[in-house]
């Protein structure tokens, strides 16, 4: 079953009744950061909730950080937060390793953005069988080996295919049929790269537009910078560029700005300030707002809900997503 946040608003609405049904709670912080002091000062039992996420030195994700822990503060008497992240998005072994340690740690509920959509399943089967709660935010976990693992685990996130088609169309309003692009997809086993890849794909059919080029700069500015470079000296025709986060849509400018072509339109998602600056300035045509700010507190919540009410019934709730262009920067 799931459920939908038609705005931001909405969402915000819908998470104020949950923190109402939910409990109290707890928590250190051994990796990250903290928040909440110890049950021991509080007088009581607050829930420790742990948040796992993914590069912290991506914006994106200090961004999700900064909004879990700002709501612990508003909530300080119904739950302690602890924040882990990993040093780089392709670290599989050491996120696995944060959520074992949580659950050494004792915390009582865990909210994931995996970094990889099936890696991660089974440390997550084996917290769950500890008596954590856990809450899957911003990837999803692959449903094939979550069915394999016997594991029913809720998603919190944007529909990310609807939101890169969004994307892909306001792009093809500025291109014509028959023109190339070229494309850097996110981390291939990843549910969201490839949610993003297939909303690009059919925006540019729809439009008739041929995707000349489709490589995975695995979500790093770096990589997609020598990859767009590569890509634009190969296909010297290609009008755009669609990238699958907005680190990668800054490495596409910098391959542009070093190739002469500043006529390239290039699209990202995610929304970090870095990219709606570049928008401003006419660096980056547009990209996709999934509210990063709010995507751990949409999970804590849930995570809160069933904490407070072990006969809940897990389901899986949509969150919003919105195109971002100069014009609803100007707005």
């Amino acid at each position: 079953m799931k459920r939908h946040f038609s705005s931001l608003p909405t969402a915000v609405l819908c998470l104020a009744c949950l923190v109402a049904m939910a409990g109290c709670g707890g928590a250190d912080q051994p990796d990250q950061t903290s928040a909440g002091g110890s049950s021991a000062e509080s007088g009581g039992k607050r829930p420790r909730v742990a948040v796992i996420m993914k590069s912290l030195a991506n914006e994106f994700f200090s961004t999700m950080a900064s909004g879990a822990e700002q709501h612990q503060r508003e909530h300080a008497d119904q739950y302690e937060v602890i924040v882990n992240g990993i040093k780089d998005e392709r670290d599989l072994s050491r996120q696995v390793a944060l959520v074992e340690e949580m659950v050494a740690a004792k915390v009582d509920a865990i909210v994931i953005a995996p970094a990889d959509s099936k890696a991660l399943v089974p440390a997550l089967r084996r917290a769950q069988k500890a008596g954590v709660v856990v809450v899957n935010i911003d990837n999803r976990l692959d449903a094939e080996v979550l069915k394999q693992e016997g594991v029913t685990i809720p998603f919190v996130g944007p529909d990310n295919k609807s939101g890169a088609k969004k994307v892909g169309d306001f792009l093809a309003t500025r291109l014509k049929s028959g023109d190339a692009v070229c494309v850097l997809e996110g981390i291939r086993t990843s549910f969201n790269g490839q949610q993003r890849r297939e909303g690009f794909g059919q925006a540019m059919e729809a439009a008739g537009i041929k995707i000349v080029d489709s490589q995975s700069a695995e979500w790093e500015m770096s990589r997609a910078n020598a990859i767009a470079a590569s890509m634009l000296s190969e296909h010297p025709d290609a009008k755009a560029i669609l990238a699958a986060n907005d680190s990668m849509a800054l490495g596409a400018v910098a391959a542009a700005k070093s190739a002469g072509r500043g006529e390239l339109l290039i699209v990202g998602f995610d929304n970090i300030s870095a990219v709606q600056e570049a928008i401003r300035e006419g660096k980056v045509l547009a990209t996709a707002d999934q509210h990063g700010d709010q995507l751990a507190v949409f999970g804590i919540e849930v995570a809160l809900k069933l904490l407070a009410d072990d006969k809940a019934s897990p389901e899986d709730i949509e969150t919003p997503v919105d195109l971002i262009t100069a014009e609803t920067l100007s707005q």
